[in-house]
């Protein structure tokens, strides 16, 4: 068994509660620019990953949008196993924003996008919506092997592809779990944009799907994914908010907030045809939903 599932196997076994109860971490120990580098540096040098040494580490990320310890750890081992940068792995609650990230990078620079695929794409996943809404310059493959891929001018993404598929990223899909992107070049412009997208209008694999990812690599069975109870989480809405109006769910506020804008633009689009769309943004908006 390779070196770092052995690491897996003793950090599983000795899992800090924090590291699946906090979404927001200590800011006293919390260094931006190193972030997820210094905590990987120091989660390797430790020699005996207990308990109390694994909780001494230094903080991640500062809260979940960016990252915790737990998609850290996964982003770490999916990239030794792959021989990645784990700066290159990057793990998303969403199953879709990781190829949206690619996607909207690639907008910016007139460049095409291929998404290849060798089953059907998820149903949420709509192309036609993407390319009518977001005017995103996309194009679908299906085919039967990833070996034999045509020529393409412009980014190569296989969903659930090896590495050995003439890829530019690859997103393997985790139903009920999330995704995770692998960046097959290294490529620190796009390694940027993506962290970007995630951290302003999605969030990282939670702390407990990441586990339960992480034990999969050490040979236990992916569990079942038990359903939220969405109709009683939306009767619980309706009573604080005092409306029968129906709830709409999102991974986080950003999201929510994306979402809203992206669906009202579809709308005015389908409605309103050829006239100017402009939204009013206060000044004290959070953070980067003014991007």
């Amino acid at each position: 068994m390779a070196h770092y599932k052995e690491t897996l196997k003793q950090t599983i076994s000795h899992l800090p509660s924090d590291w699946l109860r906090l979404t927001t971490h200590r800011l006293d120990i919390y260094n931006e620019k190193l972030a997820k580098v210094e905590f990987l540096e120091k989660f390797e040098n430790l020699s005996d990953k207990n308990e109390s040494n694994l909780s001494e580490l230094p903080t991640a990320f500062d809260y979940i949008r960016l990252g915790h310890p737990l998609s850290c750890v996964l982003e770490w081992a999916l990239a030794k196993d792959l021989e990645l940068n784990p700066n290159s792995v990057i793990s998303f609650s969403s199953q879709a924003m990781p190829i949206l990230a690619i996607l909207r990078k690639n907008k910016f620079l007139n460049k095409k996008t291929r998404l290849v695929t060798r089953g059907d794409l998820p149903s949420y996943f709509n192309p036609e919506i993407l390319k009518k809404v977001y005017s995103y310059d996309l194009e679908v493959l299906k085919v039967e092997q990833l070996s034999n891929l045509p020529a393409f001018d412009g980014s190569t993404i296989v969903v659930n592809g090896g590495c050995d598929s003439k890829a530019d990223f690859v997103v393997n899909i985790y139903p009920g779990l999330g995704s995770v992107i692998l960046v097959m070049d290294n490529d620190a412009d796009y390694i940027k944009q993506i962290q970007h997208l995630r951290r302003r209008e999605s969030i990282a694999m939670t702390p407990h799907n990441s586990l339960s990812v992480l034990k999969s690599l050490v040979g236990e069975s992916l569990p079942k994914i038990s359903q939220v109870d969405k109709t009683s989480l939306e009767k619980i809405i309706q009573a604080i908010t005092q409306t029968s109006a129906p709830v709409a769910l999102g991974s986080c506020g950003l999201s929510v907030q994306y979402s809203i804008m992206m669906g009202l633009i579809h709308q005015a689009n389908e409605n309103h045809e050829g006239k100017d769309i402009q939204f009013i943004v206060p000044p004290n908006c959070y953070g980067g939903t003014n991007d």
